[in-house]
């Protein structure tokens, strides 16, 4: 009996019983209803996940970005990221631990989720909803899944794109943007959704 994490992470091979998405514990995150000025990029250091598009798209709008994550890739950080950092437009602030997660998270006027390879979940695109920040990310993978296009979010498919959508920010309303990221993607509906599974699986059995 297989699960996945998504739909989009579907072997076409395979035969799934469900999707359950990846559980958070929200209560880690608290929801912010006036940020800062800023745009964020959270996650590995690395060019899968789009780290320097993140940067071109901040500075295609004259926006201001933060940079949190572990260097997973020396080399590009080196040679992409390092030059671009000017400690007052592009700041990198190393990696981060809960609380200042949460802050972060919180406070950002958007995430730049612009990873080039079709992720199959996301966990900060997830945490940074429950926050109630939006998340601009390009259609791959499970992005159209985890994010609600003009509602949590906006779904892009060129850094042009992901530059003018953060002209509409204003108008989305963070508290449900924070609202449905909590009923979907919380450690308790994980569970719930799981124990269905199980529940189907024993019945199937029993017949």
């Amino acid at each position: 009996y297989y699960v996945s994490i998504s739909n989009a992470d579907r072997d076409p091979s395979l035969k799934y019983t469900a999707t359950v998405y990846n559980g958070i514990d929200t209560s880690a995150f608290t929801f912010c209803a006036k940020p800062k000025d800023y745009l964020l990029f959270f996650g590995r250091i690395h060019p899968e996940k789009g780290t320097l598009a993140a940067i071109q798209v901040a500075k295609q709008c004259g926006k201001k970005l933060l940079l949190a994550g572990l260097v997973q890739d020396t080399r590009y950080f080196e040679t992409y990221i390092k030059p671009q950092l000017d400690n007052e437009h592009v700041i990198y602030l190393g990696n981060c631990g809960p609380e200042q997660r949460d802050e972060l998270l919180g406070n950002a006027r958007a995430l730049l989720h612009l990873v080039n390879f079709d992720e199959p979940f996301g966990l900060s695109v997830a945490e940074a909803m429950c926050c109630g920040t939006p998340v601009i990310a390009f259609k791959r993978g499970a992005m159209p899944e985890l994010i609600e296009n003009a509602k949590t979010g906006f779904i892009v498919n060129t850094k042009e794109e992901a530059a003018a959508s953060i002209e509409k920010l204003p108008g989305i309303d963070r508290s449900y943007c924070s609202q449905r990221a909590i009923r979907l993607f919380s450690g308790e509906r994980m569970a719930d959704d799981y124990i269905q599974v199980y529940n189907h699986i024993l019945q199937q059995k029993i017949r």
